[in-house]
């Protein structure tokens, strides 16, 4: 494999180490929190005996049952690794006998539940992937698995990498912690709340047009997405390939360059990483220089910061932090790209190639739907996804072949060469916008304001590093884009700007969502109705060795839907309750988990949506109880209101 081993450790590393080091061993030994601690951090206190690889992986766990699955519920990791603890200990026996394999050596991470792993099922968040496991990690996992580096688990993620707010048919919807009541963004928002909350060192992430870089800034952390072809994006479940990359998320630039040092490299399994060969640095460590900002030449994108009033307060943080890097010595010049609304659209490819590469996904891994069509019908999705699988699933067979689809390639280089000139004319080290324009809809809402396509559509690099908070306490995030293959760069301004602002700041996780309302029989405006599901009632019919009596109050007023679920029969065969909300099929997606491990009564109380209440009162939402022996197989029951 033509790429530089990671198994040695730089100097630059060490040397970031001994420092942490002499720091760690000045602390008193008896205590160690892994709160906001850096990977130099946690690998200095390993080596100073003040900790294990061990300990740091109950650490991390006993915060995921706290604020995880408890307290907040931030529901941001959908699995754990049965075998991290075992692996954890085994680095630990080896740095003993034979000493660290370099700075990733014994630290825990999640990895976005679309990176294939050979010990965790990878769902991508959907039904139609449940308890698949893989027969060979991701390549990225792979080669941290290889440095040294200890999987934790799986993060949650916006169902198939398909959107941007992280609900899914198997994970549920994530919380950002920041506000309760707002979605991370996506869609690795997964990833971007449990780096922000400290579940974990790092986590890896994917970005088909901001799936990296949103939650990013939602979530007060850095996020690269890296040049197209400097990560192999082999073992990660395809959105389409043209645009998709894999990278890493971290609460600070120091850990983006580590992580980057172990997974960058040619892959035979992924072509396009052929063109990164000479085109890396011996490591990322060495961009790392304070003073970066005082030479530099930024471009201000003026389009990119919006024109709407939503738009106002995001862009006012983000011309701050453009302020405070001019403080630091940066020249920053206002520029256009001339025609770039149509450049960008016209290179577009976020939904063209879906269902040709996540079909041949799906069938290889054995998937319980094998097509894009599959999906739809058996209604195995998050309702969320029912718009963007039917656009997909109308783009012609022959597509591939045909005149747009080759238009929309010759597109990308178009608009990659209208940066360059663009960059050139001017002497740009990057340029600059809000990740995002608009904070984080209420969950359920859309997410508004993205900028990603620039970097998406062109495949130049782009980084997002906190740059502060609105007036309200909401994270913002200023992204800078580079030259292809321009990371050195974009870590270097993105570290010297990090470092003397310090705009990132913690999520305080001692808090609790609201209580959700729960309406009461006979109270003015509740509807009532009572269901029956059985597996007779499915489309299609189908047996089930169990039954569901179900009483639903719904609050015309407050859109709560409270449910009081009671199983019958072998109610050790049920994997879940489910409410799904149908479109123009028979079955439709989920629009709401009950319970993931039901006992022989559920109880549970959701909020819907205006258009959720709406399909309510027409009669599109149905309760479903799936089978343990596969989730084609359910009982089933319609809601009907009196």
């Amino acid at each position: 494999m033509q790429r530089r081993s990671f198994l040695q450790v730089s100097g630059a590393a060490l040397a970031a180490i001994g420092a942490m080091l002499r720091d760690a061993r000045a602390q008193d030994s008896g205590s160690f929190d892994v709160v906001e601690k850096s990977i130099s951090e946690l690998q200095a206190a390993m080596t100073a005996g003040r900790v294990t690889s061990e300990q740091l992986v109950e650490q991390y766990i006993a915060r995921i049952k706290a604020y995880d699955q408890a307290g907040p519920r931030l529901n941001s990791v959908i699995a754990l690794s049965p075998r991290a603890a075992e692996d954890a200990r085994e680095l630990d026996r080896e740095r003993q006998e034979r000493g660290p394999r370099g700075p990733l050596h014994g630290i825990p991470f999640l990895a976005k539940d679309n990176f294939d792993t050979i010990d965790v099922p990878t769902t991508g968040g959907s039904l139609a992937l449940a308890g698949i496991v893989p027969a060979r990690d991701a390549y990225q996992v792979r080669m941290l698995r290889r440095a040294g580096a200890v999987l934790l688990g799986k993060a949650n993620l916006h169902e198939l990498a398909l959107g941007l707010t992280t609900v899914s048919s198997y994970g549920g919807q994530t919380l950002n912690p920041y506000d309760l009541t707002r979605a991370p963004g996506g869609s690795s928002g997964g990833s971007g709340v449990a780096a922000s909350a400290c579940f974990a060192a790092f986590t890896l992430g994917t970005d088909t047009s901001g799936s990296i870089r949103i939650p990013s800034s939602h979530n007060s952390i850095v996020g690269l997405r890296p040049s197209l072809g400097l990560s192999s994006r082999a073992g990660i479940i395809p959105f389409g390939h043209t645009q998709d990359t894999g990278g890493p998320m971290a609460r600070t630039v120091e850990d983006i360059a580590l992580i980057l040092d172990a997974t960058v490299g040619y892959d035979a399994d992924d072509p396009s990483t052929a063109v990164s060969g000479g085109r890396m640095p011996r490591t990322y460590l060495t961009s790392l220089e304070r003073g970066a900002l005082k030479s530099a030449r930024i471009g201000v994108l003026t389009e990119f910061f919006g024109s709407a009033p939503e738009d106002a307060e995001v862009a006012a943080v983000v011309r701050r932090a453009i302020d405070e890097m001019k403080d630091l010595g940066a020249a920053a010049i206002d520029v256009e790209v001339p025609d770039l609304a149509r450049l960008v659209a016209s290179a577009n490819l976020l939904t063209q190639e879906l269902q040709f590469y996540l079909g041949e996904y799906l069938q290889r891994a054995g998937a319980w739907a094998t097509s894009v069509e599959d999906l739809l019908a058996s209604g195995l999705h998050s309702a969320s996804l029912q718009g963007i699988l039917e656009v997909a699933n109308a783009i012609p067979d022959d597509y591939l072949s045909s005149d747009d689809y080759e238009m929309r390639l010759a597109a990308r280089e178009t608009l990659g060469k209208a940066l360059i000139a663009t960059m050139d004319a001017n002497r740009l080290d990057a340029i600059v916008y809000p990740t995002i324009r608009r904070i984080a809809p209420v969950i359920g809402g859309a997410q508004a304001g993205s900028n990603a396509a620039l970097s998406a559509n062109s495949g130049f690099p782009a980084i997002s590093v906190p740059a502060g908070f609105t007036p309200g306490g909401f994270p913002v995030g200023i992204e800078l884009l580079g030259r292809p293959f321009a990371e050195p760069t974009l870590l270097a301004l993105a570290f010297d700007f990090e470092q003397a602002t310090h705009h990132r700041r913690p999520p305080k996780l001692d808090v609790t969502p609201p209580a959700v309302p729960v309406p009461r029989d006979g109270d003015p405006g509740v509807l009532r109705a009572n269901v029956t599901a059985t597996g007779e009632r499915s489309s299609p019919p189908v047996k089930v060795p169990f039954r569901a009596n179900a009483r639903f109050l719904f609050n015309q007023d407050t859109r709560v839907l409270a449910c009081d679920v009671r199983l019958s029969g072998n109610t050790s065969a049920a994997a879940g309750v489910y409410l799904h909300r149908r479109a123009s099929r028979p079955n439709g997606g989920v629009a709401h988990i009950l319970s993931r491990s039901p006992s022989a009564r559920v109880t549970s109380a959701v909020t819907l949506t205006e258009a959720e209440a709406a399909d309510l009162k027409a009669g599109k939402l149905y309760l479903s109880v799936v089978s343990a022996a596969s989730p084609r197989i359910a009982a089933r029951g319609d809601l009907v209101f009196s």
